[in-house]
């Protein structure tokens, strides 16, 4: 059987394209503690070196033959470049993400600067692709993402006066959300000009945990129909929480894959979706690589395949603290039991 490099599967994946086995990669981050051990560095030090971000990438990915690079890790990139500020915790000892610590109070103070791909550390993520290119190029594919236009709004403005407005004040809120589309819309091109491989657009804070289907039809679906539109293939819609609901609308915003968590009955959204769409998903990654013990974690990944996605995915970024014996079987199982056939990808005979 011919074996092909990990940019290779992962590209023709994306293309419906036989490979010779399922590949173990994902659109959210993937760095591990291992790795930024190894580099003799700290989890803060990954956040403000493009060096020390595409190289914990890189050597996260040797070291459990992961078939993706994926950078940024943290949600406040962009916030910071829009004058919010960021907190990096640059001085602990511990795991602890940039948070955003300004917020706007109200719609009307949300201003887009005209440089802010240029502000804070956008430049930095800039050269951390850069480097990935370079490094990663035909090991590796190299992987983006950004924030919804929903999600990306709770870094910058309390999501609490959005839902409010969304009754009260309709057309401000419409208004609000769609300058945050084009903002997602520049970002996600920006990236995809420096070369990355595939795009993931993260609305993750739009299941119905919190909006109802119909809400999500009007207010979330228009921002996301136009980014897709916008965007150069591969692209991926990934969205946390409950989405059986709307799991078909998901599959017409104009996105080539769908990828959902492990709230998600997948068995259930193949049956809906059938077999010619490209299904992600759906595995707890906390629950499965940080708790679990390792025989358990075969089981859990392959349910996701069984289940019949096209690729197994977590359903957010790995926790970085993993149990390298729990990430050593879910990677082996993705290669080993996903040397079969997927719903909407063959396999090299």
């Amino acid at each position: 059987m011919v074996e092909l490099n990990p940019k290779e599967r992962v590209a023709r994946l994306f293309r419906r394209e036989a490979i010779d086995t399922m590949p173990c990669f994902s659109g959210m981050g993937m760095v591990t503690i291992q790795a930024i051990k190894e580099m003799g560095i700290r989890f803060a030090q990954v956040h403000t070196s493009a060096e020390n971000l595409a190289g914990s990438a890189i050597k996260s990915a040797e070291l459990f033959g992961f078939d993706s690079v994926v950078i940024p890790y943290d949600m406040g990139t962009v916030a910071e470049a829009l004058g919010r500020g960021i907190s990096l915790y640059d001085e602990s000892e511990d795991i602890l993400y940039p948070t955003v610590p300004e917020k706007w109070g109200d719609l009307d103070e949300v201003e887009v600067p005209d440089n802010y791909l240029s502000n804070a550390r956008m430049p930095m993520v800039d050269e951390a692709f850069g480097i990935l290119k370079s490094r990663a190029n035909g090991q590796f594919a190299v992987g983006a993402w950004v924030l919804g236009p929903f999600t990306f709004a709770g870094q910058v403005i309390e999501l609490d006066l959005l839902l409010k407005g969304v009754k009260k004040d309709k057309e401000r809120v419409e208004a609000f959300l769609t300058k945050m589309t084009d903002l997602t819309i520049e970002v996600a091109k920006h990236y995809q000009s420096l070369g990355v491989d595939y795009m993931n657009v993260r609305e993750m804070g739009s299941g119905t945990d919190l909006l109802s289907p119909r809400m999500w039809k009007t207010l979330i679906k228009p921002n996301l129909d136009r980014i897709f539109e916008a965007l150069e293939s591969p692209k991926i819609l990934h969205i946390c929480g409950s989405t059986d609901m709307i799991i078909e609308m998901m599959n017409e915003c104009g996105a080539d894959v769908v990828s959902v968590d492990q709230k998600n009955n997948v068995a259930e959204s193949r049956k809906k979706l059938g077999n010619d769409v490209l299904l992600l998903g759906n595995f707890d990654p906390y629950g499965t690589l940080c708790q679990m013990e390792a025989s358990e974690v075969e089981a859990v990944i392959k349910k996701c395949i069984d289940d019949g996605v096209d690729a197994v995915w977590p359903g957010c970024d790995l926790w970085p603290d993993v149990k390298e014996e729990n990430v050593k079987a879910y990677v082996r199982t993705v290669k080993e039991y996903g040397k079969k056939a997927s719903p909407a990808v063959g396999r090299l005979t």
